[in-house]
């Protein structure tokens, strides 16, 4: 019997025959840490009893969730990463280099067929690129950081399949939170999402990052695409690495398969406090917002500033609604600068931040106040997640968020794309 993606990468790497349920050691192909869960994995690895990164050259720590430090607390936190990585000789990206999974793929650490580990649960973004790609604790980072390997699980794969193509105005965000309604927050716990289908091979390779980057909101390991003619080519721009591109085979046993229709899909919103409470924009046309918010791992790329320019070009932001950005990376906010993009959004009134997650997490930055709403790109609206747990946030589309920072109440953005 054939294998999935997850079954092939891991069994390359382990150098097993491995099947869904087993247990590998397998070889990891670079390992990443952030600013909240870095310190904690630097600890372990010092009681571990670790002296030497298996190699620096695999190994990065990123300075983003609270970047610029707000406090002194997070200051001597980030200081820590700072001498670990010296000592080490390993990669740090500090404040301003941007959110770490925009920066790992686009800085070449990571190619299609990798294996690739994160003490972050929205690692699995770089399946985008045809990698498995899986978030750990700090701990198991730790591990990694001592040995290079780490021990998984084997995940039953399920098979996404989404026929048609999206129609216009309707976005990668908008796919990934109707999955999210229908296969619910846990509909996919601990399996390894593959996503296929016209709707899905039509998809650029931010787009990519944006469906596998929401995998874990229902519950997966990884979220994989096969990768394309295009991310190929993106890979090869950006990276030095050999690689080969991984497929599953036609006969690969399955623990489920969907099937979904978009060709008719409008654009979605996840409600308070769930990512799986999910409706149409047009059905939430009478909530005021307060604070909107373009940005974060999941939507924070140059595409997704461009989508939300041609809606706010010529127009003003309401003027009881702050709108957020902060680009995903430099490299992303550089590349707005060039093409216009940013004087687009800071005529209409945006407030740009450093590149990084920003109001995201609720660390520093754009924490909302009582009682007030939230339309933001992100990928969590859990109770609290921006910091105020008396705020209420909604999930929407780059394009969603322009809009209706424009009306200043949730807005179907198909209005202002003719």
């Amino acid at each position: 019997m054939g294998k999935t993606i997850a079954e092939k990468i891991l069994s390359t790497h382990s150098g097993n025959d491995a099947r869904a349920g087993d247990i590998v050691l397998a070889d990891v192909d670079f390992v990443m840490g952030q600013d909240g869960t870095s310190p904690l994995a630097i600890k372990a690895f010092r009681d571990m009893g670790g002296e030497r990164v298996f190699d620096p050259a695999k190994v990065a720590m990123v300075i983003d969730h609270g970047a610029p430090s707000p406090n002194e607390g997070t200051a001597n936190l980030h200081k820590l990463m700072r001498d670990f990585a010296r000592e080490q000789g390993i990669i740090l990206y500090d404040i301003g280099e941007g959110v770490c999974h925009q920066l790992i793929p686009e800085r070449g650490h990571v190619v299609p067929g990798d294996l690739v580990i994160g003490a972050d649960s929205h690692t699995c973004t770089y399946g985008g690129l045809g990698a498995f790609s899986t978030g750990v604790g700090s701990t198991d980072l730790a591990a990694a950081l001592i040995t290079g390997k780490t021990w998984l699980k084997v995940p039953e794969s399920m098979k996404i399949v989404c026929r048609g193509r999206l129609p216009a105005g309707t976005y990668s965000k908008d796919l990934a939170l109707y999955l999210a309604g229908r296969l619910t927050a846990s509909g996919a716990t601990y399996m390894s999402c593959e996503f296929c289908g016209e709707a899905v091979g039509h998809l650029g390779v931010d787009a990519r990052f944006t469906l596998c980057n929401m995998a874990v909101e229902m519950g997966a390991k990884a979220g994989i695409i096969a990768p394309s003619g295009e991310v190929l080519a993106w890979v090869r721009g950006r990276s030095k690495k050999k690689f080969h591109p991984v497929f599953a085979d036609e006969d690969a046993r399955y623990a489920d398969a969907r099937e979904f229709d978009v060709s008719r899909l409008v654009p979605q919103v996840a409600r308070p406090h769930k990512v799986d409470q999910v409706c149409d924009a047009q059905d939430l046309s009478g909530v005021e917002i307060h604070q909107a918010f373009i940005g974060t791992c999941t939507n924070g790329r140059l595409e997704d500033l461009r989508v939300a320019a041609a809606i706010l070009e010529g127009k003003t932001v309401h003027r009881s609604v702050r709108l957020v950005v902060a680009p995903a990376s430099k490299q992303v906010l550089m590349g707005a600068l060039r093409e216009g993009v940013l004087k687009i959004l800071l005529e209409a009134g945006a407030t740009v931040l450093v590149p990084g997650c920003g109001p995201c997490v609720g660390t520093h930055a754009g924490v909302p106040a009582d009682g007030e709403v939230v339309i933001s790109t992100a990928n969590r609206n859990f109770k609290g997640r921006m910091g105020n747990s008396a705020a209420e946030i909604y999930l929407a589309s780059p394009a969603t968020v322009a809009a209706s920072a424009i009306t200043g109440k949730i807005t179907d953005p198909r209005k202002f794309l003719g």
